[in-house]
């Protein structure tokens, strides 16, 4: 009986979903696609488990071998074990399958293990997507310019390979020009996108709660040794542009998070300090002879506070000034954060202050170092002057052998005493926490501020560099008539740590960044080629990365656009991109080559053959392309002879009018042996 369904098929040239033939897999694009499944995954090994990166890189490596050998693919039950092997270690190794890391780890996992079962064309058009999509995972964990070149350099490969899918084999070189010709006439687009494309304040990427693990810089407490690690970092803390001239080195006090308790061992800040509805309001009376007006590019820490040169007098959009005189964000600083301010050198902070946070400023735990509190009573006895108390604190610290190094000992339950009288070996947390013990023990209210002191400026863009080594901790007291004043123990032991930076104080053998303490003229060499790298990258973060909403408005302000709101960026958009679109196509159009009638009668006949899975390569002549069809498709060989005949004379020949007509002829009944075969 007559199947209605499928006549009706038959006579609108559609075949039965059961019998549409994939599109194989050509032999020579395999390689493509193991190299864009290397190159997208490659990066992730430094942050993956040793595990996972083996695993992943036995299974390419399986893959190209099985290519090499031309042997079968793993059975499919195979591949569903393998799946659930490594979907349970992941979980096992995050506690979860949700977030940022193990996101990536499953994306890298299933970029690894799809080679394994690519039949068909489709499968290596997934593993050309999923590259694609796993180059956004890259910024996770780095923006860098280094890493923006590689993702630049594998969208190129990205984008080959694809070329290499569809387009057949080519040689290597052409392929790779199309591809860097194609992302070249992308470009214009994406810069209309970047500048009027609506900003959004943050990292899109910044939900996951893990999006944040990892970033480092002063902590909410200090203890012996807490400033250690920092101060052996390189790393930049931030970076300071002055619309004023430069201060002096001596009074660049970055201030930070304030501590005043104490229980014997760490420092930290009480509730009382935070609270802005217990203590009299952040005070600051200031002359206008030492203003100072900057702009901070600060990376990100996790914490809330802002750094400030002591004091400031104007606070960014979003902040607030806090008892303590600490600069606080509303939200934790997780991404690269620009913000202006202006400062007074000279100050004075809450002249009056609330008899709480006094009291708070006397507080010593009982029980902890009898022999500080002992010399701080003689003091007290015989010295009725604060200021004296202070400075008889500071001469102990000049006249005793005390030394300045990152590597004290060990300190037990009475650390100020044994630092005191017996080691005498610290940095800025030792000196700070001991001159805070002395004064308290006196009657002197006083706490710990710790921040950063210093900086470099950088010769090349003129931008003030302070680094993670340029951590410290100082100390304030507070005195009748001229509020908190800042004292800093640790010049009295090693002024030159004030005058010339941390490397002029430590000796010889202390551990510090190699180019923090520069003493070889190939150390000079390598400060300047750090110099031009970190102006360069200062660049990328201020206009790239640091293209904030802010930025975006003060950028199109200055383009013309008064109130740049979304609906008019995205009018702009729509404008620019349409006259970019014109530009290419009118050059397009303009460096097209004709095509005589011949060769679109012979492109239509080789489009034909497709259809039967003949697919002419670029380099393949057509009497060339007639014995290839002859070989895999015997019935079509006469056809594909006397087309390529008719094409050969019109083309290199002296070909007749009548032969266009025949090569036409050809294509059709190509179209009606397809009819016949289905």
């Amino acid at each position: 009986m007559p199947n209605p369904f499928r006549s009706f098929l038959q006579k609108r040239r559609i075949r039965p979903r059961s019998q549409t033939a994939l599109v194989a897999l050509e032999h020579g694009a395999i390689p493509w696609l193991l190299g864009v499944a290397v190159a997208t995954t490659l990066p992730h090994a430094e942050h993956l488990p040793w595990w996972l990166s083996l695993f992943s890189a036995a299974l390419l490596l399986g893959r190209g071998w099985l290519w090499k050998s031309n042997s079968r693919l793993p059975a499919r039950w195979l591949l569903a074990l393998l799946v659930i092997v490594g979907t349970t270690g992941i979980g096992w190794q995050y506690r979860t399958l949700f977030g940022r890391d193990a996101g990536v780890a499953l994306l890298v996992f299933f970029m690894a293990l799809k080679p394994m079962e690519m039949h068909a064309r489709r499968d290596g058009l997934v593993v050309i997507m999923l590259g694609f999509f796993l180059l956004l995972t890259h910024y996770f964990h780095s923006q860098s310019i280094p890493t923006g070149l590689w993702l630049l350099a594998v969208a190129t490969l990205l984008t080959a390979a694809l070329i290499r899918l569809h387009g057949g084999a080519q040689p290597v070189r052409e392929i790779v020009r199309y591809a860097a010709w194609l992302i070249a006439q992308a470009v214009p687009f994406m810069l209309v996108f970047f500048l009027l494309f609506p900003r959004v304040q943050g990292p899109l990427w910044g939900l996951p709660q893990d999006a944040h693990a990892g970033l480092t810089g002063l902590s909410d407490r200090m203890s012996p040794g807490s400033l250690n690690s920092l101060i052996q970092s390189g790393e930049i803390a931030f970076r300071a542009q002055f619309a004023t001239p430069l201060p002096d080195r001596s009074r660049l006090y970055w201030r930070g998070p304030v501590f005043d308790t104490y229980d014997g061992q760490t420092w930290r800040a009480s509730p009382l300090s935070a609270s802005r509805s217990a203590n009299k309001p952040a005070t600051v009376e200031y002359s206008g002879t030492a203003i100072a007006d900057y702009t901070i590019t600060l990376e990100p820490h996790n914490q809330r506070w802002l750094m400030a040169l002591e004091l400031p007098i104007s606070l960014p959009e979003g902040s607030a000034l806090w008892p303590a005189f600490e600069t606080l964000a509303r939200e934790p600083v997780r991404y690269r954060t620009r913000y202006a301010f202006r400062s007074a050198l000279d100050h004075v902070a809450n002249r009056e202050e609330s008899p709480r946070m006094l009291q708070q400023a006397l507080r010593l735990p009982a029980g902890f170092n009898p022999r500080a509190r002992e010399l701080a009573g003689e003091w007290r006895n015989t010295l009725n002057d604060p200021e004296q108390i202070s400075a008889a604190a500071l001469r102990y610290f000049r006249e005793e052998k005390f030394f300045y190094t990152l590597q004290p000992p060990l300190l037990g339950q009475n650390a100020v005493d044994e630092f005191l009288f017996d080691t005498r070996r610290g940095f800025c947390e030792h000196y700070s926490s001991a001159y805070v013990v002395l004064m308290r023990a006196a009657g002197i209210p006083s706490r710990v501020v710790t921040g950063y002191q210093g900086g470099e400026t950088n010769p090349v863009d003129g931008f003030l560099t302070v680094r993670q080594s340029d951590a410290h901790a100082w100390a304030e007291i507070w005195l009748d008539g001229k509020g908190w004043v800042r004292v800093d123990p640790t010049a009295a032991v090693a002024p030159s740590r004030i005058e010339r930076g941390i490397g002029a104080a430590l000796p010889a053998g202390d551990p510090l960044p190699a180019l923090v303490r520069i003493d070889t003229d190939w150390l000079l060499q390598l400060q300047r080629l750090r110099y031009r790298w970190e102006a360069v990258n200062n660049a990328w973060n201020q206009w790239i990365l640091g293209y904030n909403p802010q930025r975006q408005r003060e950028v199109l302000s200055r383009l013309g656009m008064e109130d740049p709101g979304w609906r008019s960026m995205a009018s702009a958009m729509a404008i620019f991109s349409g006259m970019c679109l014109l530009l290419v196509t009118i050059w397009t159009l303009a460096r097209r080559t004709r095509v005589s009638p011949e060769q679109q009668a012979w492109q239509r006949f080789c489009r034909g053959l497709e259809r039967f899975g003949i697919r002419r390569a670029p380099w393949e002549g057509p009497f060339d392309l007639a014995e290839r069809v002859a070989r895999e498709r015997p019935d079509l060989a006469q056809l594909a002879r006397d087309a390529a005949g008719h094409f050969a004379e019109l083309r290199y020949g002296m070909g007749q009018p009548r032969q266009l007509l025949a090569l036409k002829e050809c294509t059709r009944q190509l179209a009606s042996h397809r009819r016949i075969k289905v």
